[in-house]
């Protein structure tokens, strides 16, 4: 019988790039503020056929809960510049014109970096605990001024 190998399981994302539109949020019937945004995050590359530098882009949705919720929707917008670390998620849904089951990505976030000086200097961060495992993650959420 071979031995059974153990591998660690890991979600963990780190993406940064800049908000495609202005934040969404809306409150859960709980009262759980919940943000939806997209983020646009480029991959340039030297195009070795043309001998051009290209840029590659994907658009990401993600979700942030509680507290955190709320400061993104006062404190970013379209083109704001962010760091977003968090976990893949994955959610179904039923397809209204098709009825086929779809599935689809997003990127869950713990933490999120604004990366635009604020006016004391500093960068703005929302931290959010992991959610919890019900129907409406909750969160507990800090806020740092990270000066650099």
């Amino acid at each position: 019988m071979p031995a059974q190998i153990k591998l660690p399981e890991q979600n963990v994302v780190f993406l940064v790039g800049r908000l495609t539109r202005d934040p969404n949020v809306a409150f859960t019937q709980k009262g759980q503020a919940v943000c939806r945004c997209d983020i646009a995050v480029n991959r340039r590359y030297l195009d070795t056929a043309t001998n051009e530098w290209k840029d590659d882009t994907v658009f990401v949705p993600v979700v942030v809960w509680g507290a955190a919720a709320e400061r993104c929707k006062d404190r970013v917008k379209k083109g704001t510049p962010i760091s977003v670390e968090g976990r893949l998620t994955s959610s179904e849904y039923t397809d209204k014109t098709t009825g086929q089951t779809r599935r689809s990505l997003q990127v869950t976030a713990r933490r999120i970096q604004i990366l635009e000086n604020n006016a004391a200097g500093g960068y703005h961060t929302a931290d959010a605990a992991p959610a919890a495992k019900d129907d409406v993650p909750t969160t507990d959420v800090m806020e740092d001024d990270v000066p650099f």
